[in-house]
């Protein structure tokens, strides 16, 4: 089985990912984790990576499918679930081409869906029970960034809800609640 988990940032959908690998035997298709891989690799492909992280830019869709090409051809176990990517349109439309050329389907998009209020408290009191633990909190948990990336995620990733209703893979459930009753819902979607 592969699905993809929709959803703005601190919505939950690494704890869900994690859930789901420990639980299902799934892979998870991190973009982040999967680049980082790559620049330690040594591959030819990591060297590319490398080189373009090193000048501070941005590593191109292309570099990203190749990564996830790679990936898809290793042992499937659960199926995979790609947490991060696609964030846009044109991403969505190759990771569909990569998933026939592969003779792969998508079964489900999970979206994730959060009131952005709640969604705002939720990080800023998360990075604040951090700090007051004695840990270091992400920079960018804060009420300003957090909502620059709110609005990065609906100006680009958004549109994604639209693609996959279209497409009949897209399933809504509400990522609010306790951790347990969102993998509920998941392993609802996952196994009608």
């Amino acid at each position: 089985m592969n699905i993809i988990l929709l959803g703005p940032p601190g919505a939950g959908k690494g704890t869900q990912a994690k859930i789901l690998v420990e639980t299902r035997d799934m892979i998870q298709l991190s973009t982040g984790d999967m680049l980082r891989e790559a620049r330690s690799s040594g591959t030819e492909m990591g060297k590319k990576v490398a080189d373009i992280m090193d000048r501070g830019e941005l590593v191109t869709d292309e570099i990203v499918i190749g990564l996830i090409r790679e990936k898809l051809q290793g042992d499937k176990k659960g199926g995979f679930i790609f947490d991060g990517f696609p964030r846009t349109l044109a991403q969505a439309d190759a990771l569909s081409d990569l998933l026939v050329d592969n003779g792969e389907q998508l079964d489900a998009v999970i979206e994730m869906q959060v009131d952005d209020e709640t969604l705002v408290k939720r990080i800023v009191g998360r990075a604040a029970e951090a700090v007051a633990a004695g840990q270091t909190a992400r920079a960018d948990d804060n009420e300003a960034s957090v909502r620059i990336r709110l609005m990065e995620y609906y100006k680009k990733t958004a549109p994604l809800i639209g693609y996959y209703y279209a497409k009949g893979t897209l399933r809504s459930i509400d990522g609010l609640g306790a951790i347990s009753e969102v993998s509920a819902s998941v392993a609802g979607i996952l196994d009608s």
